[in-house]
């Protein structure tokens, strides 16, 4: 039985991906490195990696538009960006889409292979829970499908991405009571640094916005803990 991690590295710079793909070799990974997006896609839909590394700036099909294609097709992969980049909004943006975490270049090996593993045990967490075949949540005027990811009001349905509809799950498993922001960074971001806070304050606002039409619904801050969803 191959015990081993097979991750699907996404990288253009040809020296760097080798050198990563060959330390990770030596550390027990099984690595399927791709130079671009579309070969990162096509390897994804043949080799069904457990996790998935990918470049942000990448030719013919960048990082964002891999993952999200990833993403669409598997809600629970773990996706790590590797950029270069440093602006917050590069971060969020990757968030948004979906992705689980993200470390700047230059980054060691090992700071690498804690963040994928630590990734996967947080997956491994998630599916040994149990998850009914429906989990219908209403709120207010609204309908909340959490199988599905939809949030229904009598004149809309909306498609929610997957990271919002788990913070949505959490805010009613919690309805009516705090739910504490610490405990959500680390469940579905990994850690709570500020670049994942920022993020998470970005999901909160989308999700407020969704909630408009019913004004009896509110997701209140409750300031350093975290938020109320009250309806």
């Amino acid at each position: 039985m191959n015990s081993k991690i097979k991750l699907l590295f996404v990288e253009d710079e040809s020296t760097l991906g080798f050198i990563v793909k060959e330390s990770l070799e030596t550390r027990d990974f099984e690595v399927i490195y791709c130079k671009n997006g579309v070969e990162g896609w096509a390897a994804f839909e043949a080799q069904t990696p457990d996790a998935c590394v990918l470049d942000v700036m990448m030719p013919e099909m960048d990082g964002f538009t891999l993952a999200e294609k990833i993403r669409a097709k598997n809600p629970l992969v773990p996706i790590l960006f590797l950029t270069a980049k440093s602006q917050t909004q590069d971060v969020v943006k990757g968030f948004e889409i979906g992705a689980n975490d993200y470390i700047k270049k230059p980054f060691s090996m090992e700071e690498l292979i804690v963040r994928v593993k630590a990734l996967l045990r947080s997956k491994s967490v998630y599916e040994q829970q149990p998850i009914p075949n429906t989990e219908l949540w209403t709120i207010g005027d609204f309908q909340f499908d959490y199988p599905k990811q939809t949030l229904t009001h009598p004149q809309q349905e909306r498609k929610l991405t997957n990271r919002e509809a788990e913070i949505l799950h959490l805010l009613c498993q919690h309805q009516n009571q705090v739910l504490e922001r610490k405990p959500v960074l680390l469940q579905l971001w990994g850690d709570d640094t500020f670049f994942n806070a920022r993020s998470m304050d970005v999901f909160i606002t989308k999700l407020r916005k969704y909630f408009k039409a019913d004004p009896r619904v509110e997701i209140v801050n409750v300031r350093g803990v975290g938020y109320k969803l009250i309806a």
